[in-house]
């Protein structure tokens, strides 16, 4: 077994989902477990490394290569937290090896491109080959939720350039949308349903809500558009309000998540549907608009063009082609670009094959990865 794919086993070995719901048993959630085990492989290599705290038992981990005489920094990003694992059909922490796949949360999303960053990384430090870079392995924490880990990353570092682990089938993606996330509140006032009309029911307000909330997603798509990432769009994820059957609600929430793409401040996004609710939809009663817990803007390949051409030129060596292409999820790498260090999407594995119920990536991928980016790492210094 190759160092890379036991990296790859051990990892999917340790539950590390993601805590944005309060129901993930104890045994299973947060990345602490992932960070202890990081821990004590940077610590075997004899490099440097910190822990960052970003939540309780939720700690980025940082290690970092200097080589002598290197003038470029490359930053090497993965994050360490999975989705949950309902209706999964296979042993999520199984990490079970058939043929050329290993199956398990979190295989292909993300832990086989840190799998490949990792040996990439080891393999620079025991090799000390002529003309690398140095190099910062960075495993963040909270990717898949609110992205608090990345946001404390960038306090602390400093780069030329980024790539940062998504399953990209081993090619560049170098643009992508970004994401804000809030609730809409609608407030009532509560009755026995045996009276309704002496009640004001915060369900049918929100209701009518969700009729204009549709009319204005339809509106984004034919009006904010972008020549890579295609329109912006909105939809509405969850509902929920009332609490027995036979009483008036006086509450209900629905989650929002607007996807944004370049030129858009995710910031103003709020704004911009609360006005329309307002002044266009004629909404005449008032609701709440929480503040976003997630704010991230698109990533702009504007800036990117060395290091899409750095590790164009390492992929090409390695496999013969590849292609640079934009994707509609969103990624830590557009918080790394917009701290200021040009910043690109690589790694093994499909898309497609991320949050499934039997999620899997491909042995041979994350090999080629490892390779490519020690290519990639020998070719900047």
């Amino acid at each position: 077994m190759t160092e890379t794919t036991r990296l790859l086993r051990d990892l999917v070995a340790l539950p590390s989902v993601n805590p944005f719901r309060a129901d993930i048993p104890a045994d299973i959630v947060r990345e602490h477990r992932v960070t202890a085990y990081l821990e004590d492989f940077f610590r075997s290599l004899g490099v440097p490394y910190e822990r960052q705290p970003v939540a309780p038992e939720r700690e980025n981990i940082v290690a970092r290569l200097t080589v002598p005489g290197a003038k470029r920094t490359l930053v090497l990003e993965a994050h360490q937290d999975t989705v949950p694992i309902d209706g999964m059909i296979i042993e999520p922490f199984g990490a079970k090896i058939e043929g050329n796949r290993l199956y398990g949360r979190g295989s292909c999303d993300i832990k086989g491109g840190m799998s490949a960053m990792l040996a990439c990384f080891a393999r620079l430090v025991r090799e000390k080959p002529k003309g690398a870079c140095n190099v910062v392995m960075a495993c963040t924490v909270d990717e898949e939720n609110t992205m608090l880990g990345v946001r404390e990353l960038v306090k602390h570092v400093q780069a030329d350039f980024a790539v940062v682990a998504e399953p990209t089938n081993l090619n560049i993606v170098h643009a992508h949308k970004g994401v804000v996330r809030w609730n809409i509140v609608t407030a009532g006032r509560s009755g026995h349903s045996s009276s309704p009309e002496k009640g004001i029911n915060a369900i049918y307000r929100m209701g009518r809500l969700l009729v204009a909330i549709e009319q204005y997603a339809a509106h984004l798509r034919t009006t904010i558009t972008d020549p890579l990432l295609g329109p912006a769009t909105l939809s509405v994820g969850c509902i929920g309000g009332g609490v027995s059957v036979n009483t008036v609600p006086d509450r209900c929430r629905i989650e929002i998540d607007r996807r944004v793409v370049g030129g858009e401040k995710p910031a103003d996004a709020p704004g911009l549907l609360q006005t329309f609710l307002t002044e266009k939809a004629g909404i005449d009663f008032a609701f709440e608009m929480t503040a976003p817990w997630i704010c991230e803007p698109a990533l702009n390949p504007q800036g990117s063009e060395e290091i899409q051409k750095l590790l164009g030129a390492a992929i090409d060596a390695e496999r013969g082609s590849h292609r640079v292409h934009s994707v509609p999820y969103g990624t830590d790498a557009a918080t790394i670009s917009w701290s200021g260090i040009p910043s690109v999407i690589f790694g093994p594995g499909d898309i497609a094959k991320a949050h499934t119920v039997d999620e899997w990536v491909p042995l041979d991928e994350v090999e080629t990865a490892s390779n490519i980016l020690y290519r990639l790492a020998c070719s900047i210094g």
